[in-house]
Formats: C-alpha cells, structure tokens, sequence
C-alpha cells in the first residue's frame, strides 16, 4: 500500500494550519488537532487501501512467441476489472536490453469490463530472454492509497531475425507472382516456354510463333499472330555464403552487422524458394560453420531459420578461399553464389577477390556489401572543426579504398551489391529478380 498525491497534500496542509491554530487555542491543542486529522488522513488511507484489494484488477500479457529483431513488436496487456472503476498503473518486466515504447502505462478501467493496453518493445540482439512478472498499481476509490503488488506472469521468449519483414515479402512475390502488381518491364527474356498470346505492339517478332498461327489461319481465318510467352528458367541453384568473421560483428544502425546480413539472407532464401529455385546457405569465418545444402519448398525455409537463428558473430578473420572451396566441392552445376560480407579496403579485400575469382566464369559469383550510413554521413558533411575534419578525410579514403576494390571484382566478372547495412535486404531482392528476369544464370 502506497499513498496517493491527495494524502501528501493534506498532510502538507496540516502543516500550514498548525501556526494560525496554535496562535488561536495554544500549542497544545494545536498539535493534538493537527495528529487527530493526520490520523484520520491515514486511517482513510488505510482503508482505502484494504478496500482496494479486494477488487483488484486482473492483468494477463499477450506476445508473441518469436519476436523480429530490429523490429516494433506489440506487446498486449489485458486488463479485467471487476465491480468498480479502476485506475490503474501497469509496468511490464520486460528483457533489461529491450528499448520499450512505453515503460509505465495508465489507464482507467470501467467497472465490469475489459481494456487492452499496448506498448511495442525493440530488441536489438537474437537468442532466448526472460521476462518478469508485471507489476500493478492501483488506486482506491476515495483516492487516498494505491495498492501496489505484482501478478506471476514469468516467461521465456526468443528473438528470431526478421520475421515481420520475411511475412512482408512473402505477400509483395506473391502478389508478383500472381500479376496483382504492375512489374516493371526489363530487359532480356526467359527460356521456358509458358503461353501463347496474340501479338502485341512492340512485341520481339522473333518470338511469333508461325506455325501456330498458321494453324489457326487455317482453323478460322483469324490472321493475328501468335507470340510465345517464355519466363525465366526455373529450379535453379542458390547459393548464400554469410560471413560471420571480424568484420560483421561492428554495430551499423542500431544492430550488428551480421543480424542485417542474416536478414538479407533469409529474405534472399525466401525469394529463391518463392521462385522454385533450389536454395543452399553456408555460413562461415575461418571455416565454414554452418552448411545447409540446396533444397526447395516452404518447410526449407522454416529449416534454415531454425538453424541460423542462434549463430553469432565472432572475432575471427574470415577464410574466404575456404568458403568458396566448399561451394566448388558441393556444386558441380552451375549456379548464382551469394557471398555477403564487408569491405574495408583494397589490401583487405585481396583474398576475397581472389576467391571470388575462383567461382568465374563457372559460376555467377555476387558480392554483396554492408555498408555503414555513418560513413557516408560524415564523408558529405562540410566541417571546419579539426577532428571533423579528419573524420571525413578518413571517410572519404575509405569509400574511395571500397570504390576500387569493387572496380576490381566487376573486371573479374563478379555481380556487386554495396548498400547500407539497413537497406540491403530490399535491394538484394530486387537485383535477384532482375538476374532471374535476364536470366544471367
């Protein structure tokens, strides 16, 4: 039992009256006024109090049981109330390393009924966290005591990579897939043969099919050529290499870099697997850690998120020769090798363009980079501070260092992706589907 802001006022105006009291019936009678009202002040609070707990709310938590990382994920709390209107205080024992939206909330709930209340929590790491019990504060219904105890709501919950946005990108390809949404038109054609079609304005006249039109020529007299539709070659091969080495466990928005890689990985499965291609994923640093060979289908995609869920980064220099020498070993056929790593300058990049050398021509190989948005922020800020401005000349050395190091790869015949750590999930996508649509493979 605590008392409320109403039981400090009134004692703190006991305190003023004592003066004027005593000066009018003596100090004697003025301090035995002054302890009756703050006896009965607190005998109020007291009872109050005793009458709050016997209708006390009632606080059940709602989450869900894998939780995004990087992401705003909703926490419910429901709150019954039984014959009384409440006003209650609620703050939830959540994970210590979780940002949290609102850590007290406050609500009143009427009597006989049911309120949801709903803060959003932000974990910034993946693995396995407690959470506490929930702590309740309410007040009595004079407004003199808040009754304050704790409902057993004890639990345990895992922080999974990106599901929120692997749920969005499953709807965008299906709705690709479907042709619900305008694609746009790219260059190049597929290989499989999946429809005929009238012909169109622009259309390749390579593609007019004559002998079909010559038999529907022959079957109405209709003269309108037919144009075969083809689409890119599918159950292809996928291949991710993750690197979890040195390099990736540096924190780039908000998250290490490996956690964004993950993300990208996943999001590139997912549309690999959304395509029919057959879809692989090694992660490694001097060796390769964790190797998943290539399969299709959906339950593929929930394997490799259970297995590469509790993989970390560590402090070790990544053996990129020893990565691609398992892709050479394990895939004969050809296929597109995803390697997602960082870069930090040319001499450090050396042994990755020589493994990456070593994919081409026989492979597709793609190097995709993380990079960190601070960089860029402080290579384009003007200073005229000294610190500031070696800052940027550091910056601008390292993305001009980056620069030649992807020259070098391209001239090799090797695909680059280099985007923020943030924003390369999307891109990933985006340039996967447009190798499926010019059919590169």
């Amino acid at each position: 039992m605590l008392p409320s802001k109403k039981v400090y006022l009134l004692l703190l105006l006991a305190v003023f009256i004592a003066i004027p009291l005593a000066i009018l019936f003596g100090v004697g009678v003025s301090i035995s006024l002054i302890l009756l009202f703050d006896g009965i002040v607190l005998g109020l609070m007291a009872i109050d109090g005793l009458m709050t707990r016997r209708n006390r709310v009632d606080v059940t938590r709602k989450l869900e049981p894998r939780l995004s990382i990087g992401r705003d994920n909703p926490v419910l709390l429901s709150v019954k109330s039984s014959s009384a209107n409440a006003i209650i205080q609620v703050c939830d024992r959540y994970p210590s390393n979780f940002n949290v939206s609102k850590p007290v909330l406050r609500a009143v709930v009427p009597a006989n009924s049911t309120k949801e209340l709903t803060y959003t929590v932000h974990p910034k790491e993946r693995g396995e966290f407690n959470w506490g019990d929930i702590q309740v504060r309410q007040l009595g219904a004079w407004g003199f005591a808040w009754d304050d105890w704790k409902i057993p709501q004890t639990l345990k919950t895992k922080v999974y990579p990106d599901l929120v946005g692997l749920r969005s990108l499953s709807v965008r390809l299906t709705l690709q897939s479907s042709g619900t949404i305008r694609q746009l038109r790219q260059k190049g054609i597929g290989t499989e043969f999946a429809e005929l079609r009238n012909y169109r304005t622009g259309d390749d006249l390579r593609l007019v099919d004559w002998k079909a039109t010559a038999r529907r020529l022959g079957a109405n007299g209709n003269a309108t050529p037919l144009v075969r539709v083809l689409e890119p070659e599918h159950e292809q091969t996928l291949l991710i290499l993750l690197d979890r080495g040195r390099l990736m466990t540096s924190q780039v928005s908000g998250l290490q870099r490996f956690d964004w890689g993950l993300n990208a990985t996943l999001s590139l499965a997912l549309a690999g697997l959304n395509r029919g291609d057959r879809v692989g994923v090694g992660v490694f640093d001097r060796q390769i850690h964790t190797w998943i060979p290539p399969e299709r289908g959906q339950q593929h995609l929930n394997r490799l998120i259970d297995r590469l869920t509790p993989i970390q980064p560590v402090l070790l220099e990544s053996d990129y020769l020893s990565a691609v020498t398992k892709v050479v070993q394990q895939q004969t056929r050809r296929c597109l090798v995803v390697i997602i790593t960082d870069i930090v300058d040319v001499t450090a990049s050396g042994e990755l363009l020589t493994a990456l050398s070593r994919l081409a021509p026989r492979y597709l190989p793609f190097c995709v980079t993380l990079r960190d948005r601070k960089v860029d922020d402080l290579a384009n800020t003007f200073t005229k501070n000294i610190t500031g401005s070696y800052e940027r000349a550091v910056a601008l050395d390292l993305l001009a260092q980056r620069k030649v190091a992807f020259a070098q790869l391209k001239q090799k015949g090797v695909l680059v992706l280099d985007a923020p750590a943030d924003g390369i999930t999307e891109q990933l996508v985006d340039r996967y589907l447009l190798i499926k649509a010019r059919n590169q493979l």
